[in-house]
């Protein structure tokens, strides 16, 4: 039950009832709006980081495979795999990512988080055309704008 305050208006719910079944304040909806930037911080911040760590495990890799050719499941490849400092970077950089997306999810709903992942996709795109210089064809180009309208869109829903 939601208590009243001396003013007759509705207060804070009594200690009996969930919180968030009243009616909204508009205090605490200025409060989550305030926050929509701190949010998609966060979210941008995980994302950067699993780019980064996608970066560098195919770093690791291509180290791996220079090694030892085409990565089985040998000793020889286990052991170039497991000694490779690249490797061991990139998945410290995942759990970092994972360690600040369960910042996120405690915070939006996951439908509201998730389409944000396929941001690393074009952080990938973008490392891959401007550092490696390689070719991008006009398709991924297109999938990009798609990528990015859908998260604008996502973007302007409430994220709880």
């Amino acid at each position: 039950m939601v208590r009243a305050t001396r003013n007759g208006e509705p207060g804070r719910p009594s200690d009996g009832e969930p919180r968030g079944t009243g009616a909204a304040h508009p205090q605490n909806d200025a409060d989550a709006k305030g926050h929509v930037p701190m949010l998609i911080g966060l979210i941008l911040v995980s994302v950067i980081l699993a780019a980064t760590a996608q970066l560098t495990l195919k770093y690791g890799m291509n180290h791996v495979r220079q090694e030892t050719g085409v990565l089985k499941l040998s000793g020889e490849s286990l052991r170039s795999v497991v000694t490779t400092p690249a490797i061991w970077g990139g998945l410290a950089l995942f759990g970092i990512s994972a360690a600040v997306w369960l910042a996120v999810l405690s915070r939006a709903s996951l439908s509201f988080a998730y389409p944000f992942v396929s941001l690393t996709y074009v952080l990938i795109l973008l490392f891959d055309m401007f550092i490696l210089h390689e070719d991008v064809s006009v398709v991924r180009w297109a999938g990009v704008a798609l990528i990015a309208g859908g998260i604008a869109l996502v973007a302007q829903t409430p994220h709880t």
